[in-house]
């Protein structure tokens, strides 16, 4: 019986502290948006989440009044595809970074951060679709904002309707997962996505 209680009194005392330091994380982070915001009022660069074709051409035309900024476009359109859109609004290769290691949306930010890091960028312009937004604020909020780094966001106009808020609230909990794990649960969210394809 001591043994058991032992056992259920660690395993609370593991959980505790795991939430304990989320939440400290969590806590810092408006400092920390806070701190970027005020080193860098302005965008040193521009990040699109793949999406759709319309997300580079929309970046292509947006980039163009802001001839000096990096552009970061992470698992968009194949890359010769991507490369001729931005080339065709006169932007050169060396300006712009394609990146396919996401395979979602908390992904296209977890894949990208510490390159944005190592660059010294504080503040993005953060560029998707509206009715995608909501969604990618909520991640960027988390995940950028744990590394420090502002953003401001450009949405593009669609007919969609905004996603719903059960996606809002659960890529915020795997946005949290990665800040307190490293790791962001896409293996388990790829692993529902076949197990629901399967069950037709």
């Amino acid at each position: 019986m001591l043994l058991r209680f032992h056992h259920v009194f660690k395993k609370l005392s593991i959980l505790t502290l795991v939430g304990f330091l989320a939440i400290l994380l969590i806590s810092i982070i408006p400092v920390r948006l806070f701190i970027a915001s005020y080193q860098a009022p302005q965008p040193q660069a521009i990040f699109t989440l793949g999406g759709g074709q319309d997300r580079e051409e929309f970046t292509a035309q947006f980039a163009s009044a802001y001839s000096s900024l990096d552009i970061w476009v992470s698992s968009g359109t194949p890359d010769n595809k991507a490369r001729e859109i931005f080339r065709a609004a006169g932007i050169p290769d060396r300006l712009v970074h394609l990146d396919y290691r996401a395979v979602d949306t908390v992904t296209n930010f977890t894949s990208l951060v510490e390159d944005f890091k190592s660059q010294n960028i504080q503040h993005l312009y953060l560029i998707t679709s509206d009715f995608h937004m909501p969604r990618a604020k909520a991640i960027a909020t988390l995940v950028l904002g744990s590394r420090g780094i502002a953003f401001t966001p450009i949405s593009i106009p669609s007919n969609q309707s905004k996603e719903s808020l059960l996606h809002i609230l659960r890529d915020s909990g795997r946005s949290i997962l990665w800040i307190v794990t490293g790791r962001t649960g896409a293996s388990f969210n790829l692993h529902v996505a076949r197990l629901s394809y399967a069950f037709r």
